[in-house]
């Protein structure tokens, strides 16, 4: 297992890209200590400049220049079509032996050393509860990248959450179907849920509150528990009671297997994405 470095072993940082993700990790740096005059970031839409100033203090640039060459780690929080581009542009003012991490969906790590002409470079799959301190984010690091360099890209990661070491870099992918998007798959099943609610007579208010509040909670106990979620959900599921009617039902009608197979889509979109989008 990987060390997680001090930040104070991270003196400057930019970020190509300064969304949502890119605002999540550098709220969690600033909340840590890092001060922001360790931060630069590089973002072309001036509404997402305004904002990190207005929500971090963060004053970005619109554009790639000689600032970026003090960074000795790089933070890639671009969209995966935009990527080659971002690094072209940035590409003759990084310095040469900055640590790379990337953020973005389905850029393999091939690419991206090939268009900075580095490999020191850390892959990293994030989701979107990074945002409030919650994340989950799978990270792969190229052989080039020493044991002290994986600390500090972690270090990075931490802020926002947990994270995990995947020891082949197409293990990603499935990350990415797992917890990168896993996100949206509770959004769903919340959204049913509170239908559901509705439907049977509760307010919607309350719905949503018994909603949330149960995925929390039943999350809370999975990560306390030494049992695996089917003994979990065995617990609680007598024959011939309530949950045993829900749980028959959504197994008569398919639900496990589908949810097997729409994981298993993002998991191939993912594959997809770094053959769009990695070219030359």
């Amino acid at each position: 297992m990987t060390a997680v470095a001090p930040l104070s072993n991270l003196t400057s940082l930019a970020f190509i890209g300064g969304g949502n993700m890119a605002s999540a990790i550098i709220g969690g740096l600033l909340r840590q200590g890092l001060p922001a005059a360790a931060i630069d970031v590089v973002e072309p839409f001036e509404a997402t400049r305004d904002r990190l100033l207005t929500d971090l203090g963060i004053r970005a640039q619109p554009a790639a220049d000689t600032t970026l060459h003090r960074a000795d780690l790089v933070v890639w929080a671009v969209k995966p079509q935009t990527f080659q581009e971002a690094a072209s542009q940035a590409r003759p003012h990084l310095n040469p032996q900055a640590l790379h991490l990337s953020v973005a969906a389905g850029i393999r790590s091939d690419s991206i050393a090939r268009w900075l002409a580095s490999d020191r470079i850390v892959r990293s799959m994030p989701n979107t509860p990074a945002l409030v301190g919650k994340g989950m984010t799978g990270l792969f690091a190229r052989d080039a990248v020493a044991s002290d360099d994986r600390a500090r890209a972690q270090a990075v990661i931490a802020t926002t959450g947990q994270s995990l070491w995947v020891a082949a870099e197409e293990q990603l992918d499935a990350v990415t179907a797992l917890s990168g998007s896993g996100p949206a798959y509770v959004f769903l099943f919340l959204e049913a849920m509170i239908q559901a609610g509705t439907a049977m007579g509760l307010p919607r208010a309350q719905a949503t509150q018994l909603a949330i509040g149960t995925f929390a909670g039943a999350s809370a106990l999975a990560a306390d528990s030494s049992d695996p979620p089917q003994v979990l959900r065995e617990r609680v599921t007598s024959k011939g009671g309530t949950t045993y009617a829900a749980i028959t039902s959504m197994q008569q009608d398919g639900v496990p297997e589908a949810f097997i197979k729409a994981m298993q889509a993002a998991c191939v979109r993912a594959k997809e994405l770094g053959d769009e989008f990695g070219g030359d």
